[in-house]
């Protein structure tokens, strides 16, 4: 057996750009006007994601397959799709995500995202990550090993519905995302939140003990008042607390795609 090897759980970004994201520009028909999105799937961006957030509403469906736990000081939510930094089992060399394994909104999102281009409070734009490799040209189409297909982000002026549907998944997100960030301010206000480790060994006995990340401590949660229970069931949170109580159960999952991303590399 090899010495245990330990691996931070991801923190976002400390930077002002949000996972994925290095160019993030607000779409315009001027600028944008010859601009797509190539028509193939293709997850490569996330390829060293070990870490991803995960929203409440995604939670029944993520816990399947991923273990749920919280990191950094906004104790945001996240799925562990590694067990190493900068890798994740779920994504091939081919930019394909592992089958039938729940594919997180953050990921579907990109690379669109809504961001205050404005620097106005409550004012959010529609941007799209210029760096991506599936934002091409159509004037470049022909040249692609793809053939050229894409959909448009702009019909001269007016936004495609490839466009608008975008914006429509967006703004859900966004939707999302603040009923999630309610529920984690509920959760940690009732102190249930402890740091956790988790230690997994690797088919061969090699172990990795996985750490700076945070669970809800079930001693705790069992011992909350009456009050305190309604408290976080009227708020939804409970929802949230059991999905990431069963996705414990899936740091097996995580294990046996670990042991099959070694034995590949053999």
């Amino acid at each position: 057996m090899t010495d245990a090897d330990t691996q931070a759980a991801p923190a976002m970004a400390d930077n002002s750009l949000p996972l994925f994201y290095s160019k993030p520009e607000a779409l315009n028909p001027i600028r944008h006007g010859s601009l797509g999105l190539a028509a193939r799937a293709d997850f490569s961006f996330a390829r060293s994601a070990h870490a991803i957030p995960v929203m409440a509403s995604e939670m029944p469906a993520a816990m399947r397959s991923y273990p749920i736990v919280f990191i950094g000081t906004a104790k945001a939510p996240v799925i562990i799709t590694g067990v190493r930094q900068d890798e994740n089992l779920f994504v091939d060399a081919d930019g394909r995500w592992s089958e039938p394994h729940y594919i997180p909104a953050y990921v579907r999102r990109y690379p669109f995202i809504l961001a205050d281009e404005s620097k106005t409070a409550g004012r959010l734009t529609l941007c799209i990550d210029r760096a991506s490799e599936r934002v091409v040209d159509e004037l470049l189409a022909p040249f692609r090993e793809d053939g050229g297909k894409m959909a448009r982000f702009f019909n001269g002026t007016e936004p495609t519905e490839a466009t608008r549907q975008a914006l429509a998944f967006c703004n859900q997100f966004q939707t999302d995302f603040n009923a999630t960030r309610a529920m984690i301010e509920k959760i940690d206000a009732h102190g249930l939140l402890a740091p956790r480790q988790s230690k997994v060994t690797l088919e061969g006995g090699e172990v990795l003990n996985l750490t700076d990340f945070q669970v809800v401590d079930e001693v705790v949660f069992n011992k909350l008042s009456d009050e305190a229970f309604l408290d976080l069931r009227k708020s939804g949170a409970l929802g949230m607390l059991y999905c990431h109580l069963a996705s414990s159960n899936s740091w097996a999952s995580l294990v046996y795609q670990a042991s099959i991303r070694k034995g590949a590399r053999k």
